[in-house]
């Protein structure tokens, strides 16, 4: 009988370790206001994110996820630059890409509501270098243009609009880190 106790703790304590990781991130404009969310949900491909916003201009944008937890409006360069821990070049498109936190475009309806689900392939949610949480966290970046998925070093894709943070703790602080320089690997970088 104690076999099949110690059994049964054991095993619902694996079953924990497996059991999906999920985040809602709330979004926000330059000028402070909440205009949606993202979930993000651990997958066996990656993490899944799905998008919920509202007042962007109808057309499509592109989304980041950024290196640091850092939403400081009203143009959020704080976020650093792309996630991309595997030092490749930016784009879906481009030969020696993409960035670990390129995603496809998102598109805007008529009266400027999103809902898109997408897939950050490769990412996790849990420990490792992969890790979206890793240090302090990331960030979940939406542009005011399309990213053209090819053009160093963020696809073309205009300024910063809205941002989320990403963070394991939600109370933690703030950092000193520089933002990484995202041209620093690129071979055709002009003088």
């Amino acid at each position: 009988m104690r076999f099949i106790f110690l059994f049964s703790i054991l095993l619902l304590g694996a079953c924990q370790t497996d059991s999906p990781t999920t985040q809602t991130i709330e979004m926000y404009n330059g000028a402070g206001d909440m205009v949606g969310t993202a979930t993000m949900n651990e997958q066996e491909d990656g993490v899944g994110i799905e998008l919920k916003l509202e007042g962007l201009e109808p057309g499509f944008h592109g989304i980041h996820v950024h290196e640091f937890p850092k939403c400081e409006g009203p143009d959020f360069t704080t976020a650093g630059n792309h996630y991309n821990p595997e030092g490749k070049e930016h784009g879906l498109m481009h030969p020696d890409g993409p960035h670990m936190g390129d995603l496809p475009n998102i598109e805007a309806d008529g009266g400027g509501l999103v809902e898109a689900e997408l897939m950050l392939a490769g990412a996790t949610l849990l420990d490792g270098k992969n890790s979206l949480l890793n240090e302090e966290g990331s960030s979940l970046i939406v542009h005011e243009a399309q990213d053209d998925g090819v053009t160093q070093p963020s696809g073309d894709s205009g300024v910063r609009i809205l941002c989320g943070e990403i963070k394991k703790d939600k109370d933690s602080g703030v950092s000193d880190e520089s933002p990484t320089d995202p041209t620093e690997t690129n071979e055709d970088q002009e003088e």
